[in-house]
C-alpha cells in the first residue's frame, strides 16, 4: 500500500479536495492507486457499469484493504455517481423497478466506504409534467432511502437538456420538499450544468451561490462537478470541456475553487480526459488554490 508521501508533492493547493472520475472496473484498490498516482485525493465512480444493470461484486476482505487506504492515505469523500440507465422520474413499471434496485444495490454498497456519498440526476420527464416527475423522484427516492439514513444522496444540477428535471435550484427544492429524508437529501453542483442551465458562474457567481442559499441552503451543497463547458450560457446541451478550453475559462474555475463559501467542498474532474490529462488539471488547480 502507498502512504501519504507518494502523492504528497509540493505545498501548492495544501487542503484542496480535487480529484476526478476513475473506473472501478479493476477493483477498489486499482481506483484508489489511480487516484495517488495523478496527485487526487478524492475520486467519482460508478457502481456498476453505467449502461447496464449488472453491479460489480468486492469481497469484504477487499472493502476493508480499501477502508484502510483511505485513512491512510487521508482520502475522500468518496462519490458514487448513479449509472445512465436509470430513470426515478419514470412511471414505467419496468424503468421504476429497475431504478429502485440498482439504488438500493448501489446504497447498500457504499454504506461499507466511509463518508461516502451518492449523485444522482434526478430524472426526465418525458411524456408528462415537470410537476408529475418531482413528484414521482420524490416517491422513488423516499422507497430506496427507507433502509439507508446515514449516506448523503446528491441531486445533481443539470443542464435542461430535452426533458431534464433540475435545471433550477426551484425544481431541486420541490423534490426536496417532497422527500421523508429531507435531512440527508444535498446537491452536487455541476459547473458546466448550471452554466448551460442559465446560471452565470463566472461573472456572476456571488449572485448564484446567494440564489442557490436562498432557495436551497448552502449547507445542503455537498459536492462540485469542476467542468468547464463548449456552450454558450443557457444552451441547454451539456457538452463538458476540459479547464481553460472552454466558455468558463481558467480565471472562472479558480475564482470557484477558492471561493470563501466553496473552497472546503471536495471537486471532481468530469472533463474529457484519460489519467495524464486528469493529473495536469489537478496540478493546475493546486495552483491556482489560495491555501
Amino acid at each position: 500500500m502507498q502512504n501519504k508521501e507518494s502523492f504528497s508533492g509540493p505545498s501548492a493547493g495544501a487542503g484542496l479536495r480535487v480529484g476526478c472520475h476513475l473506473s472501478i472496473s479493476k477493483g477498489l484498490m486499482a481506483m484508489g492507486r489511480d487516484a495517488l498516482s495523478i496527485g487526487a485525493n478524492v475520486c467519482q465512480f460508478f457502481c456498476r457499469n453505467p449502461r447496464s444493470k449488472g453491479k460489480l461484486k468486492f469481497k469484504d476482505e477487499e472493502i476493508a484493504q480499501f477502508r484502510g487506504f483511505i485513512e491512510e492515505n487521508d482520502f475522500g469523500p468518496l462519490l458514487a455517481h448513479s449509472p445512465f440507465v436509470i430513470n426515478a422520474a419514470s412511471i414505467d413499471p419496468q424503468v421504476s423497478s429497475l431504478t429502485e434496485e440498482i439504488l438500493k444495490e448501489d446504497l447498500e454498497f457504499i454504506s461499507k466506504l466511509p463518508g461516502a456519498m451518492y449523485n444522482i440526476h434526478p430524472g426526465n420527464y418525458l411524456q408528462r409534467t415537470p410537476q408529475e416527475a418531482i413528484a414521482t423522484i420524490a416517491q422513488t427516492l423516499n422507497e430506496c432511502r427507507a433502509a439507508h439514513h446515514e449516506q448523503w444522496f446528491l441531486l445533481e444540477t443539470m443542464a435542461g437538456k430535452g426533458t431534464e428535471i433540475g435545471r433550477t435550484f426551484q425544481e431541486l427544492r420541490e423534490i426536496i420538499d417532497r422527500s421523508d429524508y429531507s435531512e440527508r437529501l444535498g446537491v452536487c453542483l455541476d459547473t458546466c450544468h448550471v452554466w448551460d442551465g442559465g446560471y452565470d458562474v463566472a461573472q456572476r457567481l456571488d449572485e448564484v451561490l446567494a440564489e442557490f442559499d436562498q432557495i436551497l441552503g448552502l449547507e445542503r451543497l455537498r459536492a462540485i462537478h469542476l467542468n468547464d463547458t463548449l456552450n454558450d450560457l443557457g444552451a441547454h446541451k451539456d457538452r463538458h470541456a476540459r479547464l481553460g478550453e472552454g466558455k468558463l475559462g481558467v480565471e472562472a474555475i479558480a475564482q470557484i475553487i477558492n471561493h470563501p463559501q466553496l473552497r472546503h467542498l471536495p471537486f471532481y474532474l468530469e472533463t474529457p480526459n484519460e489519467l495524464p490529462g486528469y493529473a495536469r488539471e489537478i496540478a493546475l488547480l493546486r495552483q491556482l488554490y489560495r491555501g
